[in-house]
């Protein structure tokens, strides 16, 4: 029996461990938040997450982060992305490497560049367009009052 096949009645089992779109979103969704908005700075009221705690680590930490980033590309891949797409989003993770190639100092513009955060805007406008049944709505609700009746 191949092991991919192994692995698919495996996963089957594991709720959010398969290969279909909606278990990959929710994979890359995490990834992005434990990234890029683990918590949120005070003062700032800006979310920061390890992609910028990791780059405060010289020379391995950078390679973590990016190795983590290459993750979501990886997934995006399973997703059927375009190598267009594919092509833009590893941009965005090598830009993040080399900003946080620099010691202590490249976790402040990392802090501002969120490669994760771009590359889960583009595999959310992916699945919203070929696969329109996991669409979701982001925004806020608000209440609107309806003005008296005559």
């Amino acid at each position: 029996m191949p092991i991919g096949d192994h692995f698919d009645r495996m996963t089957d089992r594991v709720p959010g461990l398969g290969r279909d779109p909606a278990s990959v979103r929710r994979r890359i969704e995490h990834a992005e938040r434990l990234l890029e908005g683990l918590f949120v700075v005070p003062v700032l009221n800006r979310p920061m997450g390890l992609d910028v705690i990791l780059d405060v680590v010289p020379g391995l930490g950078p390679i973590t982060a990016a190795t983590l980033g290459g993750w979501i590309v990886w997934e995006a891949r399973n997703l059927g992305m375009s190598k267009w797409q594919m092509t833009r989003m590893a941009g965005n993770v090598g830009i993040d490497l080399l900003l946080g190639a620099i010691p202590w100092i490249g976790a402040i513009p990392d802090f501002f560049f969120r490669s994760n955060t771009m590359n889960l805007k583009m595999i959310k406008r992916h699945l919203n367009r070929h696969h329109p049944e996991l669409a979701t709505i982001e925004g806020e609700a608000k209440r609107v009052r309806q003005a008296p009746g005559p």
